[in-house]
């Protein structure tokens, strides 16, 4: 009986983290300078904001210590192709403005985006409609493919609704 005690208390300590269980430790990973494509293709204009939080996520971290790497030393690129081409609409500047400033800091450190030129003429847009950090090219998919034949690395950014505060799952 005392040696099933035991056990239903170790077993009792180990499902609720009690003592004993090591905790977790942080890792510094030797990360290498990034090349990366990152793939918007969105259902709603307004998650574009969210992607970006993607680029920012890659960036902040290998450009802060240990690692220390300037934007320079960063080469990403960004091809957009789905609702969101029409955020880069010069005349959606207003309607999308945080948008368009975040992309337009990005495009400043280096980062180069991409709206299909297919997707653009599906939209109605020419060139001349972008705003001045924008490049089309002729085809999304293409474009993807070429840049992971370079050796970049494709994410693409999965946005979801948030349907609960980080309290409420904690």
């Amino acid at each position: 009986m005392k040696s099933f005690l035991l056990a239903l208390t170790g077993l009792w300590l180990g499902l609720t983290g009690g003592p004993g269980l090591a905790a977790g430790k942080w890792v510094a990973t030797p990360y290498a300078p990034a090349k990366v494509v990152f793939e918007f293709y969105l259902d709603d204009p307004q998650k574009i904001s969210n992607a970006l939080y993607w680029v920012r996520s890659l960036m902040n971290p290998l450009q802060a210590e240990p690692y220390g790497y300037a934007s320079e030393d960063l080469k990403i690129v960004v091809v957009i192709h789905g609702t969101e081409v029409v955020t880069v609409a010069r005349h959606n500047e207003a309607k999308y403005k945080e948008a368009v400033d975040r992309m337009r800091y990005y495009a400043d450190l280096g980062v180069s985006f991409k709206v299909c030129g297919q997707a653009a003429e599906d939209f109605g847009y020419a060139v001349a409609d972008f705003q001045d950090f924008i490049e089309v090219v002729p085809n999304a998919i293409t474009e993807l493919a070429h840049w992971q034949q370079q050796g970049y690395a494709l994410i693409t950014p999965y946005i979801l609704d948030k349907r609960f505060d980080i309290e409420s799952i904690r």
